[in-house]
């Protein structure tokens, strides 16, 4: 569902979500996905056991918030070691159209778009048109031009997304379009997400690096200060 966003926290300690951010999410149905890390040895129903009915509290505690500002809350607890597969399986079973990595912030008014070469997708513009459908949002779609690439494929694929927004139903005034050529895509996205107030893109092809040096999502986070929200492709 394209109003569906996947909230993963961790446990038993989780970092309190900004205010603003919570605010800025209310118009959408959140599930929120309490993941609680387990040692390489523990199994899993004795932690169930022994830590569920604290988790679960504290998960209740975290949700409180989207409740009182108007967001339909659910809640999952996941015991387990691999918490990228728990989120993706739990996103898959509640349908969620999109996940939060998040950061602090101060209030969401320039969003920064990354497209990728092949970006002929829908669910992007009909999340972002109801993220956005409480406030009026500044939107940039931006796409890198590296390889092979021509900057006229680049320009369609900005033109064409923009035109998925309008059609969405958000204001031609407030969407706009940047192209940069560059040889390091990962680089680039960091570095012009700086200027913006949080980044939605599309989720990423998992990399050999991502192990090492993150996930671009969780680096654009870290290094800008920036909430990202990762929307899953619609196959």
């Amino acid at each position: 569902m394209a109003d569906t966003i996947l909230v993963p926290v961790e446990l038993p300690d989780p970092e309190p979500l900004s205010p603003v951010l919570v605010e800025d999410l209310s118009s959408l149905d959140i599930v929120l996905l309490g993941h609680f890390n387990l040692p390489e040895q523990t199994p899993v129903e004795s932690a169930r056991e022994q830590f569920g009915e604290e988790a679960q509290a504290t998960l209740a505690e975290v949700a409180e918030p989207f409740r009182e500002a108007g967001a339909a809350v659910e809640t999952r607890l996941v015991f387990g070691k691999d918490r990228g597969a728990a989120i993706d399986q739990v996103a898959i079973e509640e349908d969620c159209a999109a996940e939060l990595d998040p950061a602090p912030t101060e209030g969401i008014e320039r969003i920064l778009v990354p497209v990728p070469r092949v970006a002929e997708f829908s669910l992007l513009p009909e999340f972002i048109d109801v993220l956005c459908e409480d406030f009026t949002q500044e939107i940039t779609i931006f796409h890198v031009v590296e390889g092979e690439e021509t900057r006229e494929r680049g320009e369609q694929i900005v033109a064409d997304t923009r035109e998925g927004l309008i059609d969405a139903g958000f204001d031609p005034e407030l969407v706009d379009t940047l192209i940069v050529e560059g040889s390091d895509h990962d680089a680039e996205i960091i570095r012009v997400a700086d200027e913006y107030d949080a980044v939605v893109m599309y989720e990423a092809s998992s990399r050999l690096g991502d192990q090492i040096f993150g996930t671009l999502p969780d680096r654009i986070a870290k290094e800008t200060g920036d909430p990202v929200i990762i929307v899953r492709r619609d196959y």
